[in-house]
């Protein structure tokens, strides 16, 4: 938990959940959410585990930038990318679980500084502490 919150920000979902509209009270993001065709829907939208993968790659990314500086570990240059995958499906004891995998791309860091990076990033970003012992997450260093 933060000890103290220094942003926040609100959004609603309306209509179906999953088929329906999303906004922030800001405006400043607003989309048309649809089931995907895996899930028998019509795909003609966005859905809640893309938007959960565009956060969390940007944050984690972030996060790693954070860490390199601060902890003095070297630079993640300006072309590193994270890829973030998420998968939806059911779990054994009931409802539905995630599962995410993380794509680090650190071009022309020496691997095993970006290693270091990547699992000091874990640390700081709060979508790894959000979803720590909670789902699977993977990360690989490419």
């Amino acid at each position: 938990m933060p000890t103290k919150v220094v942003y926040s920000t609100e959004a609603t979902a309306s209509g179906g959940g999953r088929d329906g509209k999303s906004a922030t009270k800001d405006g400043a993001l607003a989309v048309t959410l649809a089931v995907p065709k895996e899930m028998g829907g019509t795909g003609a939208g966005n859905n809640p585990e893309q938007l959960f993968a565009v956060g969390y790659a940007a944050c984690y990314l972030g996060a790693m930038r954070f860490a390199a500086s601060s902890e003095k570990l070297g630079t993640v240059p300006a072309d590193a990318t994270v890829t973030s995958t998420v998968g939806i499906g059911p779990r054994a004891d009931g409802g539905f679980g995630l599962q995410v995998a993380l794509h680090v791309s650190m071009p022309g860091v020496d691997r095993a500084v970006a290693e270091k990076i990547a699992e000091r990033g874990h640390f700081i970003c709060p979508y790894s502490n959000a979803t720590k012992g909670n789902i699977e997450v993977t990360t690989t260093v490419v």
